[in-house]
């Protein structure tokens, strides 16, 4: 089952375990429980702290357990493969239920260990997904530290009975105790944060007490984490508050255009950019959503906080990024995640043999049109324009699949549903003016993106008709001592690279106007 390779690593990682670990199987005669069979089997030939035994009782077939030798009920359950993007999941698993120290801070370790209360989750995943390994890592460690805690992975690929019966039309999502708690992804403080009731309150105090920042930059992504590096080689006191720490990168699977990196994810890009921010010992304030801007009579910017804190800076740097746009149109809101999904990586699998449409034929909507006509039994893509935007090769891929059909001059109107989910979709021929609906069960909304700059209307910071800051060639904005970075801004080409530079440019820019100008000393 697994290849040579990758052997002599997993036993290098089992090297580690400092406690035997069970492994406990429940098999059906199906093929993916022979798969299965085999994948434990070469996992347990890696290290004699690991056992395996195939009397499991667990009604999802094929499935197992990890757990300790002797346990009456193991707390960390994979049913299915976990392969793909969560082979890392499982190995996680073995090692920290196998007494491997977790890479968390030990302020966080001690939140959870306080935890009171039973908490069975379950997650629906699809092996495609980039956000559902950083969910299933979260609650399986929730669940080795917590006692009243358990974390079942299920892959919706091969439970598609469940999760037609629950509904699920998006990944990751979470059950807690049975009942819905979130989907999308959520890293772990922000999991805690959710079931630590009075954690809220504890963070604004401890917000509330930080000092004046030198700069403080709102906003993790590429831009803003470059915009802190930056400002922390410089020896400022430097801050940066983000809603979560590395913005819309987590939600982008295949990065192949960053300078030096042949090929990376975003989740993994997202790791990295907050290692190195770190390791210049930034205030790193996570989990915080930015709501007001203003300018204090002593000449400070205080930067307002949705929690109700409030943080202090000389000077700040705006690095809020952008979000997909939607097409605004009856029924998307009602509908999203039950039909509506802005990620085909990772919702793709959900739709196996189903008809969807995508919306948008730029790149990004053909190659989610391409990607998905691999899974679904039929894909139509809604262009607006009279042409298709995207590169020639792309098109020409498009047109080459039987199961594929384009529309343009098509403006979607409506998304239609039964109240549980989707079910169709209402457009206008441009042409003619006729409004037709086709019967589908899923949309793929890929028409760009808006920049996250809603909470600025009414600031002294000027925005342009599209929303986006404007700045100068210094990334200054028009209010005195704030200036932005990044896809926020009126910079053209919104690209990683580009907003990590123009993070850059703002932290000098910053930091010349605090050793030129009359800012607060």
């Amino acid at each position: 089952m697994l290849d040579a390779a990758i052997k002599v690593q997993l036993k290098t990682y089992l090297e580690r375990l400092q406690q035997p670990i069970e492994l406990v199987a429940s098999l059906d005669s199906g093929a993916k429980s022979d798969e299965l069979k085999a994948m434990l089997e070469d996992i347990a030939g890696q290290s004699d702290k690991v056992k395996i035994r195939f009397d499991g009782q667990d009604a999802r077939r094929p499935s197992f357990s990890v757990g300790h030798p002797g346990e009456n009920s193991a707390r960390i359950r994979f049913a299915g493969l976990p392969m793909g993007h969560e082979f890392t999941s499982l190995i996680l698993a073995l090692l920290q239920t196998g007494g491997h120290p977790p890479k968390i801070e030990e302020q966080l370790v001690e939140q959870i260990h306080a935890l009171s209360g039973t908490y069975r989750f379950e997650t629906f995943v699809s092996l495609s997904c980039h956000n559902c390994p950083d969910v299933i890592q979260a609650l399986n460690l929730i669940a080795v530290l917590n006692p009243g805690a358990s974390s079942t992975m299920i892959d919706g690929a091969l439970f598609q009975e469940e999760v037609d019966e629950r509904q699920i039309l998006a990944v990751p999502t979470v059950f807690l105790n049975g009942e819905p708690f979130g989907q999308g992804r959520m890293t772990i403080e922000e999991i805690v944060a959710k079931l630590d009731t009075g954690a809220a309150a504890r963070e604004v105090e401890k917000i509330a007490a930080r000092t004046v920042f030198d700069i403080l930059v709102v906003g993790g992504g590429p831009s803003g984490a470059a915009a802190s590096i930056y400002a922390a080689r410089k020896g400022l006191h430097t801050g940066i508050v983000a809603e979560r720490f590395g913005g819309q990168i987590l939600d982008t699977l295949a990065i192949e255009n960053l300078i030096t990196i042949r090929e990376t994810e975003g989740p993994k890009l997202a790791t990295v950019l907050e290692q190195h921010v770190r390791n210049h010992k930034v205030d790193i304030i996570n989990l915080q959503r930015v709501e007001g801007l203003v300018t204090r009579p002593d000449g400070l910017t205080e930067v307002r906080l949705a929690s109700g804190a409030a943080v202090k800076s000389k000077a700040v740097i705006l690095s809020l990024g952008a979000r997909w746009r939607n097409m605004n149109v009856p029924g998307e809101q009602e509908y999203k995640a039950r039909g509506v999904a802005y990620c085909p990586h990772c919702d793709g699998p959900l739709f196996k043999g189903k008809r969807v449409a995508v919306i948008g034929g730029g790149n990004s909507g053909v190659e989610a049109a391409i990607d998905l006509a691999g899974i679904v039994s039929h894909v139509t893509l809604f262009e607006f324009d009279p042409a298709l935007r995207a590169d020639a090769v792309l098109q020409n891929k498009l047109r080459s699949l039987s199961n594929v059909t384009i529309l343009t001059q098509a403006q979607t109107t409506e998304v239609t549903g039964d109240g549980e989910k989707v079910n169709g979709l209402v457009y206008m021929d441009r042409v003619s003016g006729k409004t037709q609906r086709i019967e589908l069960e899923g949309i793929f909304v890929q028409i760009g993106q808006l920049p996250n700059t809603d909470w600025l209307k009414g600031t002294d910071v000027k925005l342009s008709p599209r929303g986006e800051i404007e700045i100068d060639s210094r990334c200054q904005t028009s209010m005195a001592g704030v200036f932005a970075a990044g896809d926020c801004t009126t910079v053209p080409f919104k690209q990683i690279v580009i907003a990590m530079g123009e993070g850059a440019k703002a932290s000098l820019s910053a930091f010349d106007y605090l050793i030129r100008s009359s800012a607060p000393k």
